[in-house]
């Protein structure tokens, strides 16, 4: 079975200019979830005034509720910070690697917390989780956006893939894009989205190539088009082709924890 780090490697492009993505899969310690809560609490204001500074564009924290991985270290939450090209991208992480982030999170928390106790949360960071796994992803497509601004509670599924055929891509923008966008037109889906790994951390997993990431409307029916679409057969022929563009691999669902953009 694949590992649910590796099916979630997407890009989280909820803001149209994010077209870049660090996903860290977060596998934590037994009995740490309420202490790996506080410091992404205490990391609020320090990605407010990061987005503010230009920084980084977006920053989301999601829970896993289901999953039918059952691997070993399976991720429960993945931190997502969304950039808008590949220059800041290599300034977000080079502000890491200066130490600008203290400086950053004492500011954050001028007033509220002192110097000291901001280091000591910084300091923290990695010891509630057993490991974290680095992705880095561009964004290849993805459909118009629908239903408002994300918020905690909100659900999205994920399904991981390896790209059999160099069409993988253009098979899901011309063929696949369509369909789900016409159902979005409709009020039957909220968004659909398909990114490349290009770059990942040793310890991250390295066998599926892209992932799709879609959130849908509840009860909703958006199988229309697909139905449609297999009666002719011109529209097999295409679905055949898509089917054989890529293996498809794990998948699951997460629900929004939290959001700053």
């Amino acid at each position: 079975m694949k590992k649910l780090q590796l099916l979630l490697a997407l890009v989280f492009t909820i803001s149209a200019s994010a077209q870049y993505t660090i996903l860290s899969a977060v596998d934590i310690k037994d009995g740490m979830e309420d202490q790996y809560l506080q410091l992404e609490e205490f990391f609020g204001p320090v990605h407010d005034l990061a987005i503010e500074r230009g920084i980084q564009d977006l920053q989301a924290v999601f829970k896993v509720v289901q999953t039918n991985d059952d691997g070993e270290s399976v991720a429960d939450f993945f931190i997502i910070t969304g950039l808008s090209s590949k220059e800041q991208l290599d300034a977000y992480n080079s502000s890491w690697e200066s130490g600008a982030w203290l400086d950053l999170a004492i500011e954050a928390h001028k007033g509220r917390m002192s110097k000291r106790a901001v280091t000591r949360y910084l300091n923290s960071v990695g010891s509630e989780s057993n490991e974290r796994r680095n992705y880095h992803l561009v964004g290849v497509d993805q459909t118009i956006w629908s239903g408002g601004d994300l918020k905690p509670g909100d659900k999205m599924s994920i399904l991981g893939t390896i790209a059999k055929s160099d069409d993988f891509e253009s098979y899901e923008s011309e063929v696949y894009k369509p369909l789900i966008e016409k159902e979005i037109l409709k009020g039957n889906h909220r968004w659909w989205a398909l990114s490349r790994i290009y770059e990942r951390t040793e310890n991250a997993y390295g066998d599926i190539t892209h992932m799709f990431f879609n959130i849908g409307v509840e009860g909703a029916d958006n199988t229309e088009g697909w139905q449609k679409m297999q009666s002719s057969f011109k529209g097999q022929k295409l679905l055949e082709g898509l089917g054989a563009a890529s293996e498809h691999q794990n998948g699951g669902q997460l629900e929004l924890v939290s959001i700053h953009n």
